[in-house]
């Protein structure tokens, strides 16, 4: 056994003068290894080479097996380092890589200075997920000013094509866009202000199939449709996702809007509106009409509740309900509280308590 541990050392001394690397040097050994097992097994017992060598090939497969353990640690260190120091570039690429380029700063500069916002707020805006229903009346100065601010990811979703008719109060449309779909008409307007910004359209309506997965995808969403079946389901796909909802609503000179938000002891949108109106009390736009710029004057406060929730600046309208008469410049604030008994988020709440 000396005879080849003393031939080992040979071989390796002769590889390391002549240069040669440390794997073929270990290659080398492995032959002559391979060649002394050989022997053993080939050989018959008490032969001479057998004698001077060990004797018995069981030695030389317990050093081979313990050989075989030191390379496969080796290779797996090897392998954990290569990889941890790949982690480590992407990490120092990751921080080297300024989050926002030189425009961005120019275009966001006036949000930075705002002690309430600043950096830090821009960048929570930045990774943001937001989900609007709807792109209409309220829907249109939601997506133009979340898209202005720097929203990262901005979801709309909609199954309505653009009218003549919309464009008295849904500004985010042209007159170029008539018989296009709404969501594709408020993308192109919203990657032409803010390119730094993800539009998602979804051509399509919300229905309680989609709902679950769609929501998952988001941290905020804002409701400005105008039907009181959608509504309920927004409110539902909410509350079971624990995100909260900032909710809008217009009747001829009157809005009104409220962040509902059971999960921080909110009420929903059913402790409110525990269920829809008779037809003939809840007219349509169409049938009653509607002010042109009062969806801009709601629609643009809940972008601001949805921008004050994300940075978390300011007091939200959380258990609140926000109500502003156009007609005679008035507005009012009132209290709002959840319900036990709601369906919706009673059980959230039972639970808070």
């Amino acid at each position: 056994m000396l005879l080849v541990f003393g031939l080992c050392a040979v071989l390796w001394g002769i590889g390391s003068l002549m240069g040669a690397p440390r794997s073929a040097r270990a290659m080398m050994i492995g032959i002559l290894y391979v060649g002394v097992l050989a022997m053993h097994i080939a050989l018959p017992d008490r032969h001479p080479l057998r004698l001077a060598t060990g004797e018995s090939p069981a030695l030389w497969l317990l050093i081979g097996g313990f050989a075989l353990v030191i390379f496969s640690y080796r290779q797996v260190i090897t392998r954990l380092r290569t990889r941890a120091k790949a982690v480590e570039k992407q990490s120092d690429d990751a921080l080297d890589r300024p989050l926002f380029n030189t425009s961005e700063l120019n275009r966001y500069a006036r949000h930075m200075v705002l002690r309430e916002i600043g950096g830090p707020g821009q960048k929570r805006l930045k990774e943001a997920k937001v989900l609007v229903i709807g792109a209409g009346g309220l829907g249109a100065p939601i997506l133009q000013y979340l898209a202005a601010a720097g929203v990262g990811t901005i979801g709309v979703i909609d199954d309505d094509m653009v009218e003549n008719a919309n464009l008295q109060r849904q500004v985010i449309h042209r007159d170029a866009s008539i018989g296009m779909a709404k969501v594709f008409s408020a993308q192109a307007e919203m990657t032409a202000q803010n390119p730094y910004v993800e539009v998602r359209p979804y051509n399509r309506r919300l229905t309680a199939d989609i709902a679950d997965a769609l929501f998952e995808e988001y941290d905020l969403v804002l409701d400005g449709t105008d039907n009181f079946d959608t509504r309920y389901l927004v409110n539902e796909t909410a509350v079971k996702a624990g995100i909260p909802l900032i909710s809008g609503a217009l009747s001829q000179w009157e809005g009104q809007l409220s962040v509902f938000d059971p999960a921080y002891g909110a009420p929903c949108y059913r402790c409110v509106f525990k269920s829809a109106p008779a037809a003939e009390l809840a007219s349509s736009c169409a049938e009653a009409g509607v002010l042109g710029p009062l969806p801009g004057v709601i629609g643009t406060m809940m972008a601001v509740e949805a921008i004050k929730l994300i940075t978390d600046a300011g007091t939200p309208l959380r258990g609140q309900m926000l109500i502003y008469d156009a007609l005679y410049g008035e507005s009012r604030t009132i209290a709002i509280k959840p319900r036990s008994d709601c369906p919706s988020c009673g059980p959230l709440q039972a639970k808070a308590s």
